[in-house]
């Protein structure tokens, strides 16, 4: 049968979507062409914000007019919260859970030979929270990048977020099948891993070990490439976001020395006012913040930096917004991943006491947090103009004024560099001269 995959939300998603496609490959499915209709429709969906439920909702009757015939399995995050709203939607045949997402092959054979019972919109969901398994997975979409999957759930429950409900506990599988995983990922050509998950800096909670392990290990793979000028040239990694709580100053100056590891971070700030943090329920201060951003940048001044924030949460007043803004300002870092507070059902910052912040407020303050980001980024490019670095090329697309194609790269501090299409370069290192970029 032809399956086609439609994936929203976050790396992880996409790391999942890509080995469920590889499971059902090994069984004799095929992927549909683009604009192919499929025999069976796959959508891992993202539930982070009301935003991602109206862009769930939005693709699903998308995907099901333009495969009007086809069997329509919704899975992922929005599927494990809100499985009676998905299942309303006009067209779905089935809603799995994110544990059942995970059986995929098996229920999809046992859909093909009539085994499993099926009325109008089929749901399939196990508690999540009660599930200790972990389902690894990697994205070899891609083959100059690997998002490879180190850890899943979360156990922090902050008081504006569903991701607890929707992914279950915090769980991880060994180091040393993660080591199996991306020395096979290098040896089928990737040069740049990206270790991905819900709360990464919670690796170690289910087998008893430790993430800064986990670094020190993957910085020992051995790479198909030799006779390269240092080890950087043969591959990378990058650390995707880690809570500041758990990115402790071992790990930094781990990643400052390393022989692989990108100087390359990003980490959730969520608010800059400690009273905001506070009924957030965040784990640390904005002091503890600033520290983290401090050392990395003592250590690897050219770090990257990247910083999840988010406005409009209640409680969040004029004089903590204006509390917020100040420190934003202050920080020594590179880009902002802005939020905008939806209110998100069962968590608790709905049964407190707080001011609610207008909806065209929200999205102003996110306007500035934007601006903020832009200049910030800017001055991070500018900063690193002249600068010897070395760019991973991608393919890329891109047409200049004057319609030649062009091919993007970034560099190991996360700067996005372009120059002419060359076949030969993509998936290759390159040290280059940071041009100017704006």
């Amino acid at each position: 049968m032809t399956i086609h995959f439609t994936t929203l939300g976050c790396k992880l998603n996409f790391a999942e979507s890509s080995s469920l496609a590889k499971a059902l490959i090994a069984r004799g499915h095929t992927r549909a062409k683009q604009d192919e209709p499929a025999d069976i429709c796959i959508i891992n969906t993202c539930s982070v914000t009301d935003t991602a439920d109206h862009k769930d909702r939005q693709m699903i009757h998308r995907i099901r007019r333009q495969n009007p015939n086809a069997i329509l399995i919704v899975t992922g995050c929005y599927a494990q919260l809100k499985p009676g709203d998905i299942a309303n939607i006009e067209g779905v045949d089935y809603v799995l859970g994110q544990d059942e997402k995970f059986n995929l092959p098996d229920f999809i054979e046992k859909v093909e030979h009539s085994a499993i019972s099926h009325q109008p919109s089929a749901i399939f969901i196990s508690p999540i929270r009660e599930v200790d398994d972990f389902h690894g997975a990697y994205s070899k979409d891609d083959r100059t990048r690997c998002f490879l999957k180190v850890q899943d759930g979360c156990n922090y429950f902050c008081s504006y977020c569903t991701i607890p409900m929707a992914r279950g506990k915090s769980r991880n599988p060994s180091i040393s099948s993660l080591v199996t995983e991306a020395q096979e990922a290098l040896d089928g050509g990737a040069k740049e891993i990206i270790l991905s998950g819900v709360n990464i800096g919670d690796f170690g909670r289910s087998t008893n070990e430790h993430f800064i392990d986990l670094l020190r290990a993957l910085d020992n793979l051995q790479s198909p490439i030799s006779n390269v000028q240092s080890p950087m040239d043969t591959y990378r990694i990058r650390i995707s976001s880690c809570e500041p709580n758990l990115l402790s100053d071992e790990i930094i100056d781990f990643v400052a020395h390393s022989a692989h590891f990108a100087p390359h971070f990003h980490i959730p700030l969520q608010s800059g006012s400690n009273t905001v943090l506070k009924i957030m329920g965040r784990r640390y201060t904005r002091e503890l913040f600033a520290e983290r951003v401090a050392h990395i940048k003592t250590v690897m001044p050219h770090a990257f930096i990247g910083v999840d924030c988010m406005v409009g949460v209640r409680g969040e007043t004029a004089e903590c917004w204006a509390d917020y803004v100040d420190f934003i300002e202050s920080l020594p870092v590179s880009q902002l991943h802005v939020f905008t507070y939806s209110e998100r059902a069962n968590t608790r910052m709905l049964e407190m006491d707080l001011e609610v912040i207008p909806q065209k407020e929200r999205e102003r303050r996110s306007k500035v947090l934007h601006e903020i980001s832009a200049r910030k980024t800017e001055a991070f490019y500018k900063e690193h103009e002249g600068f010897e670095a070395l760019v991973l090329w991608e393919s890329g697309n891109g047409r200049k004024a004057n319609g030649d194609r062009l091919m993007y790269g970034f560099t190991e501090n996360y700067i996005k560099v372009s120059c002419p299409y060359n076949r030969a370069k993509v998936n290759t290192f390159e040290r280059i001269t940071v041009p100017h970029l704006h």
